[in-house]
């Protein structure tokens, strides 16, 4: 059970359009005059600061990438390794290029990470991944909100999950993923025949469809353990068929791994909460 690399090669993962550079000049990270971009709520924004984070800049990576075929048994169950390689990869260029726009503002971590596909007409054989989140920094500036590795964390959790996060006393990590594509087996006709009419598990289906999650969730475990975090929390598993057709799936796990920070940096418990109200309006 391959668990592919989620270390893209250097050169690719590093670059940046020199579209970005003027953009990224002439934001908060980067210049003192500069302004701060973002795709948080106005709420968002004001517990952001309440949890003594300001945001630098929006930040945003992508790639292009052409998904191949391969070709699967047709009454068998097996996972299209190329195939998921390809989606590794390709999402795994979208977060890099992300990480590095926030490395050149100097940020702490980026909150609210998005990873979306789209199609273009152009393009009708290949997919772009884009990976999108608002570059932080900590008001300290002592970094100690930063991951493992020295650069800045990745979350894709909300602005609310996040204040509660850390005043529980963690930090987030990186927002880590596995994946699976998958070729679920044809069903035989003598088969469909003998279930027609019946109240049974399918079976093969069933088998197919575990073996499939499985392999897609503890390749993200395998990610967070790499980004030596403690846990994953907010894990969710979408299934999506993409453009293979009707038997081949993708299964995509995703998380935010998050570690445990020293009790000089936990929130003051003075510190505002969030609270939740609900109207009565009707």
């Amino acid at each position: 059970m391959p668990l592919f690399s989620n270390q893209p090669n250097q050169n690719t993962a590093i670059w940046e359009p020199k579209a970005a550079d003027s953009r990224l000049a002439q934001t908060a990270g980067a210049s003192e005059a500069g302004v701060f971009t973002s795709d948080l709520s106005v709420s968002e924004y004001v517990l952001l600061g309440e949890a003594g984070f300001e945001p630098l800049g929006f930040v945003v990576g992508s790639s292009i990438y052409h998904v191949g075929m391969q070709a699967g048994r047709w009454n068998q169950n097996t996972e299209l390794q190329v195939l998921t390689q390809a989606m590794y990869n390709a999402r795994e260029l979208a977060k890099a290029r992300m990480r590095a726009e926030a490395d050149h503002l100097a940020a702490d971590g980026i909150v609210g990470v998005q990873l979306r596909m789209q199609m273009y007409a152009w393009g009708q054989s290949c997919l772009e991944f884009v990976a999108t989140g608002t570059a932080v920094r900590h008001l300290t500036g002592q970094g100690a909100h930063r991951a493992p590795d020295g650069r800045a964390f990745t979350s894709d959790l909300s602005a609310q999950d996040f204040f509660r996060l850390l005043a529980a006393g963690a930090v987030p990590v990186s927002f880590v993923l596995g994946t699976c594509v998958y070729h679920i087996a044809h069903q035989g006709v003598m088969q469909s025949l003998r279930q027609t009419g019946q109240n049974q598990e399918m079976l093969q289906f069933t088998q197919g469809v575990y073996e499939a999650r499985e392999l897609a969730l503890t390749r993200m475990q395998a990610e967070a353990a790499q980004a030596r975090s403690s846990g994953i929390v907010g894990v969710s598993v979408d299934v999506k068929n993409h453009v293979w057709g009707e038997h081949a799936t993708e299964f995509l796990a995703t998380g935010t791994a998050i570690r445990r920070l020293s009790e000089e940096h936990r929130l003051p418990e003075t510190s505002p909460r969030p609270t939740f109200t609900l109207g009565l309006d009707q």
